[in-house]
Parts: C-alpha cells; structure tokens; sequence
C-alpha cells in the first residue's frame, strides 16, 4: 500500500510538473503570437513606407526628366525642329488665354494644355514651317502618354499651327510604341528620336 501510495505521490507530482510546463509553454506561445503580431505590423508600416518611397522616386524621376528634357529641348528635339524655344508657363498661359478670349479654345482645353509637361516653339526642319512641339514627359511610357500627347496637341493646334506631339522618356513597351504610330505621336527615348510607325 506504502508503495502503491508513493507511486501515487510520484505520477501526481509529474502530472503538477506537466501542468507547469504546459502553462509556460502556453505562456511562449502567447508571446510569440505577440510578438509575431508586432512584427506583421511593424512590416506593414515599412511596406507602406517603401510605397510611399517608390511613388516619391517615381515623381523625382519624371520631375527630373521634364527638367533635363526642357534644358536640352533643342539637343533632344534637333531631327524635328531648329531654333527651338521652350516656352515657360507665364508664355504659354498668355498665348493660350488670348485663344480663350478670341474663343478658339476652350478653358477646359486651356487648362489640359497647360497641364502638358513642355511645349515649345521652332522651326521644322524639311521646310522652316513655324511649328509648335508638346511632349509628354515619364520615366515608363504609356498608354496614357502617348493619349494625353495627341489630345492636348490637337487643342494646341486650334491656333493655327502646326503641333507635333511627342511621347519622351526612358523606357516604352511595345504596347505603348503601337499606340504611338496609330496617334502619329513621336516618342523619344533617351534623347533618341523615333518617328510614328505609321508615317
């Protein structure tokens, strides 16, 4: 009985030391589903950041894009057009409020002209024609460049010259070259001119 009374004492104890253990190991776990879940929020705020980061590059590169493109107009455009000038927003805001007042264009057309990323004016190499050049200006070429360059070309051309429309950036798909030459749009990649395929 002694005997029997003691193994009882033993398996009563180990199932005491059971217990704890089991309880420290719930204890781990809650622990590490906490930290787990710190962790999975601390990554979801950096994923947030590092987007908000790639958005942010993404514009400082058009941004400096347009700048270089708008400082080496008449290098980057020279198969086009000569003595080129790229016309700041004061001058084409006023060239294109006269259009409004004399009701060639409207003010929608105004404002989607003035929101073109460089317009310039100069003369066309094959016959001296005064012309006006208005570039799209992004990192990546799209659909929507090469859309918004022969759309706002085409109320620029409501004054009585001219417009060629241009799709100018680094790199372009095949997608976006095809669009291109079905709008008569000209993209320049690098610097590089490249003429509409359907011309």
């Amino acid at each position: 009985m002694d005997a029997l009374a003691e193994a009882q004492a033993r398996t009563e104890q180990r199932l005491a030391e059971l217990a704890e253990r089991q309880a420290r190991v719930e204890e781990r776990l809650v622990e590490l589903a906490e930290r787990q879940e710190r962790t999975e929020n601390q990554l979801f705020k950096l994923t947030q950041i590092v987007e908000a980061l790639v958005v942010d590059v993404g514009r400082l590169n058009d941004d400096s894009l347009e700048l270089r493109y708008a400082r080496r107009a008449a290098a980057y455009f020279s198969r086009i057009a000569k003595r080129l000038r790229v016309l700041d927003t004061s001058d084409l805001a006023n060239i294109l409020d006269d259009a409004v007042e004399e009701g060639r264009l409207t003010v929608e057309e105004r404002d989607a002209v003035m929101e073109t990323d460089l317009v310039a004016t100069g003369r066309r190499v094959k016959d001296q024609a005064e012309i006006y050049l208005l570039a799209e200006i992004s990192w990546g070429l799209g659909p929507h460049d090469v859309e918004r360059a022969a759309d706002r070309a085409a109320f620029l051309a409501k004054l009585g010259r001219e417009v060629v429309p241009i799709a100018a950036g680094v790199s372009v798909d095949a997608e976006t070259l095809a669009l291109a030459g079905e709008r008569g749009v000209r993209t320049v990649r690098n610097g590089h001119n490249a003429r509409p395929s359907s011309s």
